[in-house]
């Protein structure tokens, strides 16, 4: 409210039907004045005249009384909106809204700067000469007006890469700064001309500059003040020659160092850099610059080598030439990893072994079949330029290897079907040379090993994988080494017979070495039991809480780059590769603070809960028993030959074992002068088996006849048909032997209502044991032979479901990631048709044989049956990885066919053995998950202070090689940048060292705070209860906030003191 003379306006919130209405009215002084005396400052008046004056606003207004209240005893304006009608929520953020009110006046202030603005006179912003015209501009400076020819020249001798344009009295044209006049004078100081210039041949030299395209006047120096050639002279000049003889092209030194990063960031191609340029240069097509693309590629190509030889220091070996680099002396080395001689303490090899983890080399394997290449181009056309110096090993030795196996055909996967292993001697295909790239790396850190990357010629190949994983461990002394690769649980198991004939000096072939094998935990799943339980990142003592996953996360990375690489020649595809590891393991170099940190508190953090969690676990187990679960489990991992301690000892039934048991059974009993059968052919033994495999025929025929349509071809009809006419005449002979033991049977066939007149075969009720059930009397022999045999085929087709779920888990897995195309999805999605189809072979089979246990357990009086064989839903049918519809992974839960081992008629002794068994198992994973989470707070510190270490040496070799330039003939201006750049590696070095030590000043709190709580778990449990309830505030917060605000809330009818507001 506000007065305005002798009136007020007010703005109203009336009450409507449709709720509420916002108006705005005038009124008389009178009004005005006790508003405003109510309203801005104390009054005298009483609560009768407040009253009065209240009145008269509720029947001139119109407002509700409800409302009037509220705004009386809480001292409120009137709201500006309904305050039922949630606010609108504007599409973007603040800033966009405010821009859209002027965008207009950004328009026409962009086509303004298409004229002269405020330079119409025509006289020059910087001589002032009237004689001169003024009609040029610079769009690369700032905008200091139109100036002269000369002026422009002048202010450009040191800019000579600026784009320049002509107002040709109507609007601006493009020109350039050779055509007025300026020339480049190389080999003299700046402003400074020779008196001899050597003009470049033809005049049109081109220079490749971040934003153009230029023709540039360049003149070389020809008075001999100069004694360096036309290379030197340009790179004095930060221009990058395309040749070394005779050179017409250059690209600035800015323009490579923006390409790089850009490619390194966004993996963009070569050409569609060049093309941006050329467009920027003209965006029209009828001015079309120079072609220099192929020159583009090959200055690129030579910038990035050269700076991969600088910045390994290649450049300040006084005695080695480039050519003379060793395989592998360009990589950039991983710091926290154990480099002994540069950040190990003396006596690392002595560490007790309980301890040799924390000096172990993690390493991790696998293939990218993204990273395929054509047959273009061949090693005489593009050889390369590294030799082998950095990540990708040397091509000719890689080569004459690969001759000795090239008749080697890949042994099959004995563990499940792994395309890694089955598909190995598939080749890629017509048209590629290479299917793809293998590679070994630190799994700890994710950093490219030095010489660890080959070419794939036909698949995963062990070949190949061997030979790169002997190349990355050169010159390596440790003595412990956890490997992890997709397929370890095939791959170690002639490795090192193989590497004996490859390598024999090699590290892992020597006694004091041991080497532990892994399988990265997402592809774990996908292995049999067995392989789960031997090669678990979790059950294997040193490593951490590491996953085994760091190829996948670099394929992530560089995927983008394949389109580029796959129509590059062998050297140049080779080198880009190199310069892109490179580029990779600096990134995680300058990350390193960040990334051991994180770490650092997920084990902290969290290493308290699972500790205790064990201990509270063990206080309920026996004493005696745990010792000798702890023998077991320390014996297991001395020498893995030995039992399994992560793996149940009882085993389930099968229908092959159960047949067995049964005709021994009927061998004693004959043996004994006992005879049952009432066929000379078939004993009761195997009658039952007999019509479950009966019944097993049915389900087939029914899948079959499911797959017939209108349509279908005369070949498939005629094998349904076949299939049909055998299964009748079993079912004859089916119910010819069924009327001897069970006559009642008869009787039963005849009851049944008939739903069709000539019903299928698949739709005939065999009447076994189960289906027949207290409908009439039979021998009870019979339900227990069925019984049992039901009990053996539902653990079977169990495993039968869980084995099809892992294998479509893998090709779906394979699918996603690796196949590109038509053809290749096709085909998989045909593989995966065939999966699905076991798996829904197996769900039916399982249901069918619980229907019948149920049905026989309440036959035979045997209890829990029901609990002992869960139903089987459809949701329930997922691997170990997929949540079931609706959850995501925080709350995915393991589908109970994963966690169901059990056997229904086991007597009480033997569910003791089971349920000891369970607990045997689950207190090792237990152990395994705190002895873990400990390792990996000791393994986390160890890499902090290795780093460290590593950044001190690091620092110090850069300073050693900087003393080294004055060794040999260099010239004074090489000796002081050679000096000038060791110097700034080091501080660079120091400067890491320094940051990552104050970031990590606190770790030695958190390990402290993490001790306590392991030792004390009210610690844990009353940090576990601040961390809840702090979460429940924000929670509310954010629900408060978030709440649409409520209307008006009426107050009491009682006035209170109006006397002051």
């Amino acid at each position: 409210m506000h007065a305005l003379a002798q009136t007020v306006k007010v703005r109203k919130l009336k009450v409507v039907d449709s709720g509420f209405k916002v108006t705005d009215s005038s009124f008389r002084s009178d009004v005005n004045a006790a508003i405003m005396a109510f309203t801005w400052k104390e009054t005298n008046l009483s609560d009768s005249e407040m009253d009065v004056v209240w009145d008269r606003v509720h029947q001139s207004a119109g407002w509700d009384q409800g409302y009037i209240d509220s705004f009386v005893s809480q001292d409120k304006l009137p709201p500006a909106n309904d305050p039922e009608l949630p606010k609108p929520k504007e599409k973007g953020g603040k800033p966009m809204h405010e821009w859209m009110k002027h965008v207009d006046s950004f328009l026409q202030g962009l086509i303004a700067l298409e004229g002269r603005g405020d330079f119409t006179n025509g006289i020059c912003s910087q001589c002032q000469n009237p004689e001169l015209e003024a009609k040029y501009r610079c769009l690369c400076c700032d905008n200091f007006g139109l100036v002269c020819q000369g002026c422009m020249v002048s202010a450009h001798r040191h800019m000579p890469f600026h784009r320049i344009e002509l107002w040709n009295g109507t609007y601006f044209s493009r020109s350039s700064l050779k055509s007025l006049g300026l020339r480049i004078q190389l080999g003299h100081p700046a402003g400074e001309w020779c008196p001899c210039p050597n003009q470049t041949w033809g005049d049109d030299f081109v220079v490749i500059d971040c934003d153009h395209i230029h023709t540039v006047g360049l003149d070389y120096c020809g008075c001999g003040q100069s004694p360096k050639g036309q290379v030197e002279q340009l790179l004095e000049r930060r221009l990058y020659p395309a040749t070394v003889v005779n050179p017409k092209t250059a690209a600035t030194f800015r323009a490579l160092e923006l390409f790089e990063l850009l490619q390194y960031e966004s993996k963009l191609s070569t050409y569609k850099f060049y093309q941006t340029i050329s467009r920027l240069t003209d965006n029209t097509g009828t001015c079309e610059p120079k072609d220099r693309y192929p020159t583009l590629l090959r200055i690129v190509h030579q910038w990035r080598h050269l700076k991969l030889l600088k910045r390994t220091g290649r450049g300040h070996d006084p005695t080695r030439s480039v050519s003379e680099t060793r395989p592998g002396e360009c990589v950039l080395l991983c710091p926290p990893c154990p480099h002994p001689g540069i950040n190990l303490l003396e006596g690392w090899e002595n560490a007790p072994r309980d301890l040799r983890y924390l000096y172990a080399l993690n390493l991790a394997l696998d293939a990218c079949f993204r990273m395929k290449r054509k047959d273009c181009s061949s090693e005489e056309a593009d050889p390369g330029l590294s030799k082998g110096f950095a990540y990708v090993v040397e091509e000719k030795a890689f080569q004459e290897y690969l001759k000795k196996y090239e008749k080697e055909t890949e042994p099959k996967s004995t563990c499940s079907r792994h395309d890694a292993v089955n598909l190995a001697d598939i080749r890629p295909g017509q048209g590629y040379a290479s299917s793809g790239i293998a590679t070994v790396e630190c799994s700890r850190h994710n950093f490219k090993r030095p010489s660890a990357v080959c070419d794939t010629q036909r698949g995963e190949r062990y070949c190949n994988m061997d030979y790169i994983t002997i190349l990355s461990l050169q010159l390596c002394i440790l003595k412990l080494f956890l490997i992890s690769y997709d397929i370890a649980c095939q791959w170690f198991i002639h490795l090192l017979a193989r590497i004996t004939q490859i390598d024999p000096s090699c590290r892992l072939l020597q006694p004091d070495v041991e080497i532990r094998f892994l399988v990265p935990k997402f592809h774990l799943p996908a292995h049999i039991p067995a392989c789960r339980n031997r090669f678990a990142f979790m059950l294997t003592p040193g490593a951490g809480l590491g996953d085994g996953e760091a190829p996948e996360r670099r394929w992530g990375d560089l995927n983008p780059l394949a389109t580029s690489t796959r129509e590059m020649g062998p050297g140049t595809r080779r080198d880009t590769l190199d310069f892109h590891f490179g580029d990779y393991n600096w990134r995680k170099v300058v990350r390193l603070g960040d990334s051991l940190l994180k770490k650092m508190v997920t084990a902290t953090s969290d290493v308290a809960e699972h500790v205790i969690a064990h201990q509270e676990l063990e206080a309920t187990i026996d004493p005696e028993r745990l010792r000798s679960w702890t023998e077991a489990m320390v014996a297991w991992e001395l020498d893995q030959t030995q039992p399994n301690p992560y793996e149940l000892t009882v085993k389930t039934p099968t229908q092959a074992a159960v047949r067995r048991q049964l005709a021994e059974e009927e061998g004693n009993a004959l043996k004994a002068g006992v005879d049952v059968s009432l066929s000379e052919e078939v004993s009761p033994c195997s009658l039952i088996p007999m019509g479950i495999d009966l019944e097993g025929e049915q389900r087939s025929l029914k899948t079959l006849t499911n797959g017939l349509w209108e349509h279908s071809q005369d070949r498939q009809i005629t094998r349904v048909a076949l299939r049909s006419n055998a299964l009748n005449r079993k079912l004859e002979e089916w119910f010819s032997l069924l009327q001897l033991y069970i006559p009642t049977s008869l009787l039963l066939r005849k009851r049944e209502p008939q739903k069709k007149d000539n019903p299928k075969p698949f739709e005939v009720k065999l009447w076994l044991p189960s289906q027949i059930g207290r409908q009439v009397s039979f021998d009870l022999s019979l339900a227990e032979i069925e019984y049992r045999l039901r009990t053996a085929q539902a653990h079977e087709a169990l495993g039968v479901l869980r084995r099809n779920l892992q294998v479509r888990a893998t090709l779906y897995d394979v699918k996603d990631r690796w196949l590109r195309g038509q053809g290749a999805n096709t085909r998989a999605l045909n593989a995966i048709a065939t999966v699905q189809a076991r798996i829904a072979a197996a769900r039916d089979e399982y249901r069918q044989a619980r229907i019948a246990l149920l049905s026989l357990a309440d036959l035979l009086g045997y209890d829990k049956v029901d609990q002992e064989f869960l139903p089987l839903e459809d949701k329930d049918i997922r691997s170990m990885t997929e949540a079931e519809h609706g959850q995501g992974e925080t709350r995915r839960t393991l589908s109970w066919i994963w966690r169901r081992v059990n056997a229904a008629d086991a007597t009480e002794e033997e569910t003791q053995i089971f349920v000891t068994e369970t607990i045997r198992v689950e207190w090792g994973k237990s152990q395994a998950r705190a002895q873990r989470y400990q390792e990996e707070i000791k393994l986390v510190e160890e890499e902090m202070n290795r780093t460290l270490r590593f950044f001190v040496w690091k620092a110090a070799d850069w300073r050693r090689k900087g003393e080294l330039a004055s060794v040999g003939p260099r010239s004074a201006e090489q000796q002081e940048g050679l000096r000038a750049y060791a110097e700034r590696q080091a501080v660079l070095c120091q400067s890491l060292h320094d940051s990552f030590q104050r970031q990590w000043k606190g770790v030695p709190s958190l390990i402290k705070s993490a001790n306590d709580e392991m030792s004390r778990p009210d610690l844990f449990y009353q940090r576990r209860q601040q961390e809840y309830e702090r979460r429940k505030k924000k929670a509310t917060k954010v629900f408060t906030s978030s709440a649409m605000p409520s209307p008006p809330v009426p107050a009491s009818s009682s006035r209170t003191d109006h006397s002051t507001t």
